[in-house]
């Protein structure tokens, strides 16, 4: 009818405009671009034409002239948020993470009430490592229900896996699957969120759907649905299962490195160490291809080995320190330390097993509260001593607000704050908590090397520090050396607690915190294991084995890779000996 009508009325926009959208639904997208480009060669000052124009070319990839017409849009016609949306989904195809993230928060910027911006905004803040910037983009997402297709729905959820929010994105692939029970890429991402619920026969039954579902299924999702039943095999055991679905279906692509660091989990297992090695170093080298995409400045030669923005103190900054009123011990958090896979999972979940604690997954608290600082001036976090009592006073606020955000507080309980590498946060937390106790959970440094070695972080500034064995090495003696130099000058109240000593004889250090915490009672803690399975999700990379009992399997695992180690041994000679893990024998 477009066509019959244009005979008569050439050059009309209207008919030109249907025209090119019949053509886009019927897939004829080449011919669709070619009318798009008539539209805006007859029409060259509508922002509108030039914006269809570019989407148009991104169907027939032509991504070069896709961007040049996205920005002759936005020149024609600034307040239009369509082509910048456009241009920031096509720089996240291109992997172009910080400037997908930028153009997407101009186009939120034009039009913030619109979901499937917030949505994708998001997205592009995640795979740029900005996860609280996520955050307030997804804030108001319940408010969107119903959302106005399944497509976007599934695309929420996949954002709140990727910021952790990992049952809220449950709660959105169960609505999907209730409505279309046959929906492969909700069924896989429910599956392997079930995982890490430890619902692992809900697990196994979603995935075998698609197994048999051969003909609804793509060679990719079944691809997925194989290294997803290899998880679940490892997590029974079955190492020969395991090993034998990942050879068969090999990696999902040629920068799947996830795939090379499951297989290595499995060779570990069964105690081929070689094959173990070549796995991870292989994960490694590709990890590394993909995380420049992420974070380009965290893998540079120059990049310090666990780069950090906290800051630092020296002695003579902190005897110009105020002494300011702030909370006591009780009213203060309990704050969980220590190098990542030291054994603080496994610390906080007895933690939270006593009826007077509370803890939470790990969270980023105090780099938002820096971020905050760094916005109102950047010289604040090179000297913390002109914080005053009303900057105190309303940062703890904002740190609350934080926890409450995250979860709901128990009235009569004390805060348990586990991160890890808060230790490199001492001097901001000191400040704002002076009377707040510290927990330190020590393991031997090879051990915690070689298990980080293994993991694969979300965060791109670990990746960066694990890329090799020996920069891990480095990252370790760097984030112990400064917590060592700031507790000397601060003088926390801080306890010891070695993951070995736990590991040999947890009632007595169960004893040991509840006296350090002047709790009455330490043996709530002592049934963690069941604590732990009663809860839905626990979000760190220990959520397998913080649900089982206490064994002793991690210990001394390094010597194994032995080899590996020797030419590490000096560069951890100094923690090494601090900590009491020197002569290194061989095992």
């Amino acid at each position: 009818m477009c066509r019959t009508a244009l005979a008569v009325a050439a050059g009309d926009e209207n008919l030109l405009f249907l025209l090119a959208v019949s053509l886009r639904f019927q897939q004829r997208m080449l011919e669709a671009s070619s009318v798009h480009a008539e539209l805006t060669r007859i029409f060259p000052m509508s922002s509108l034409h030039w914006g269809n124009y570019g989407a148009s070319l991104l169907h027939v990839g032509l991504q070069d002239d896709a961007i040049q017409a996205f920005s002759k849009s936005s020149q024609l016609d600034p307040a239009n948020p369509a082509p910048r949306f456009h241009w920031g989904m096509l720089l996240i195809e291109q992997r172009d993470y910080l400037a997908a993230r930028n153009m997407l928060l101009d186009a939120f910027e034009l039009d913030r009430e619109s979901p499937i911006i917030r949505i994708h905004a998001a997205r592009a803040c995640c795979l740029a490592q900005d996860f609280d910037g996520a955050g307030l983009l997804l804030k108001p997402w319940r408010s969107w229900l119903p959302l106005k297709n399944d497509k976007l729905q599934l695309e929420l959820a996949q954002v709140l896996t990727l910021r952790n929010d990992v049952p809220e994105a449950a709660e959105l692939l169960e609505d999907i699957l209730s409505r279309l029970p046959s929906h492969t890429e909700a069924i896989l991402l429910l599956a392997t969120i079930y995982e890490r619920f430890n619902r692992l026969a809900d697990a196994e039954a979603m995935v075998l759907r698609v197994v048999r579902m051969a003909t609804a299924s793509t060679i990719e999702q079944r691809n997925e649905a194989s290294h997803f039943l290899a998880t679940l095999a490892l997590r029974r055991n079955d190492t020969d299962a395991a090993r034998e679905l990942l050879d068969e279906c090999g990696p999902q692509g040629t920068d799947d490195y996830a795939h090379y660091f499951q297989l290595a989990a499995v060779c570990d297992k069964q105690g081929d160490v070689q094959a173990t090695l070549n796995a991870l170093h292989e994960g490694h080298r590709l990890e590394a291809i993909e995380r420049r995409f992420h974070m380009p400045a965290s893998f540079t030669a120059e990049t310090p080995a666990l780069e950090s923005e906290a800051p630092r103190v020296s002695i003579e900054q902190y005897k110009t320190w105020p002494r300011l009123n702030a909370p006591g011990a009780h009213e203060s958090p309990i704050f969980v330390v220590g190098f990542p896979r030291s054994g603080t999972t496994l610390l906080e979940q007895m933690l939270d097993a006593h009826p007077g604690l509370q803890s939470m997954d790990e969270n980023p608290f105090f780099d938002s509260l820096a971020d905050t600082l760094r916005r109102h001036d950047r010289r604040i976090l090179e000297d913390l001593s002109v914080l005053r009592q009303y900057d105190c006073d309303e940062l703890r606020k904002r740190y609350l607000a934080l926890v409450a955000e995250r979860i709901p507080r128990i009235d009569g309980t004390q805060l348990v704050d586990k991160n890890p590498l808060n230790m490199q946060w001492l001097p901001l937390i000191y400040r704002l908590f002076p009377q707040a106790k510290f927990i330190l959970s020590l393991r031997h440094p090879c051990d915690v090397i070689l298990s980080c070695y293994m993991q694969n972080f979300r965060s791109a500034s670990l990746a960066s520090a694990c890329s090799t064995l020996e920069r891990l090495a480095h990252a370790y003696v760097e984030a112990m050396a400064k917590w060592l130099v700031e507790v000397s000058i601060l003088q926390p109240t801080v306890m010891l607690l070695r993951y070995e000593d736990l590991v040999s004889d947890m009632a007595e250090q169960a004893n040991r915190l509840a006296t350090f915490l002047e709790l009455e009672d330490a043996t709530p803690m002592l049934g963690f294991a069941q604590h732990a399975r009663g809860k839905t999700y626990i979000g760190t990379p220990s959520y397998s084995q913080v649900i089982e009992p206490i064994n002793r399997r991690g210990l001394g695992r390094w010597q194994r890779y032995r080899s590996e180690f020797d030419p590490l041994l000096p560069i951890l000679e100094p923690m090494l000996r601090h900590w009491e893990y020197w002569p290194v024998e061989r095992g």
